[in-house]
């Protein structure tokens, strides 16, 4: 019997799995490999959709699964309000230890979790990034600096963040445990910048988010920023994570 391992990374342009040998001596059956389709090919429509309309995506694994298991039509342009932070954001500061023991695949729950998104942040940070009594914030796009989603390795970081409605997260750089939950939960798109857009775009600007063109224009600055592309994350993403894509795709059986 053979273990496959999928490597992601930060900025991924292809997916590929290696199998590694069961630790049982007793079973010597031929590893099966499987490729990721290429999905290179520009797609046929673009939809404008503002984000703080952000739409549940497919369920999920057992342990981190969506809310609701509606599926998506393809999205490449996001557009809405940016929350801008700096270097260094943990999984802390973006959901607490003490709101772990709320359970995403429970839809209230998933809501509650949603509510306490970015509430570590530091008190210099004087803009509530979801305002009391509310569950879904208005800012639909996070900016931030280096290293952002350092600290644990809760996948409850991505999914506080997509329950809050966010739908993109571009910073300078991410923890690699919280760029490989982003996308095997299916919860936010984490983008790479290629410079410190953090320190040019503001908290409540208006922005606008390209995957085809891998760019993202500040309308409140006029600015325009290249961005690293996302690759074959993309679709692992849109289709609501790692295991929703296996399925889709035939990879495992279909429940």
């Amino acid at each position: 019997m053979a273990a496959s391992s999928l490597s992601l990374s930060p900025n991924p342009t292809t997916f590929t799995t290696s199998t590694k040998p069961s630790f049982s001596p007793a079973f010597h059956t031929a590893p099966h490999f499987i490729k990721f389709p290429n999905t290179s090919q520009t797609p046929t429509h673009i939809i404008v959709k503002p984000l703080t309309t952000h739409s549940p995506r497919a369920s999920l694994s057992p342990i981190i699964p969506r809310a609701t298991a509606t599926p998506s039509t393809t999205q490449t342009t996001f557009h809405g309000l940016c929350y801008v932070v700096g270097d260094n954001i943990d999984t802390d500061q973006i959901i607490p230890a003490e709101y772990l023991t709320l359970v995403p695949s429970n839809p209230a729950e998933y809501e509650k979790l949603g509510s306490y998104a970015l509430i570590g942040l530091p008190s210099s940070y004087t803009t509530r990034f979801v305002e009391p009594n509310e569950n879904k914030t208005k800012y639909s796009i996070v900016i931030g600096g280096y290293n952002f989603g350092c600290g644990s390795s809760r996948e409850h970081a991505p999914v506080a963040l997509g329950a809050a409605g966010v739908a993109a997260v571009v910073a300078e750089s991410y923890a690699r445990i919280f760029f490989r939950n982003s996308v095997a939960t299916g919860e936010v798109y984490p983008l790479e910048s290629e410079g410190r857009i953090c320190e040019e775009c503001r908290t409540g600007d208006t922005i606008t988010i390209e995957l085809t063109e891998s760019r993202l224009i500040n309308h409140t600055t006029g600015k325009e920023y290249k961005l690293k592309p996302i690759g074959d994350a993309g679709p692992v993403i849109e289709a609501g994570g790692i295991f929703a894509y296996a399925r889709n795709t035939g990879m495992i059986p279909t429940k």
